[in-house]
């Protein structure tokens, strides 16, 4: 049986998706981008302050399952501009601690709403 995990904390979908849904001590967070979760507008500035947004929304629906970033199994982030990628594990560094999760980067055309960054997690709860 599943759940549906929702925070006023980050970005309400923006689709036929849910933040997150958890089967068992499973979590399945949905791809999240840059949106502020107050007003809904995309952060805009530096690629730093978009990253962190992410990481930032992702953790508040982690809390919202009842676990933390460090429950996370997999990470996927997925970014239009790879050279940003050494950028994100600067930052990834400020929100997770060893043993990291394992994770993949993709290099894409394009994002929802113009994002820049986008990524999704799996929690393990057990």
């Amino acid at each position: 049986m599943s759940s549906i995990i929702q925070t006023s904390r980050a970005p309400q979908a923006i689709g036929t998706y849910s933040q997150a849904v958890r089967a068992g001590d499973t979590v399945y967070i949905s791809g999240q981008i840059p949106l502020d979760p107050a007003t809904g507008v995309l952060v805009s500035g530096d690629i730093e302050a978009e990253i962190r947004r992410v990481f930032d929304n992702l953790r508040a629906i982690a809390e919202a399952a009842g676990g933390t970033l460090a429950n996370a199994a997999k990470l996927t982030v997925f970014l239009t501009d790879m050279t940003h990628f050494p950028k994100v594990n600067e930052i990834m560094a400020t929100y997770f601690t060893a043993p990291y999760p394992a994770r993949a980067a993709v290099g894409v055309a394009a994002l929802p709403r113009g994002a820049r960054v986008e990524m999704e997690c799996i929690l393990s709860l057990a």
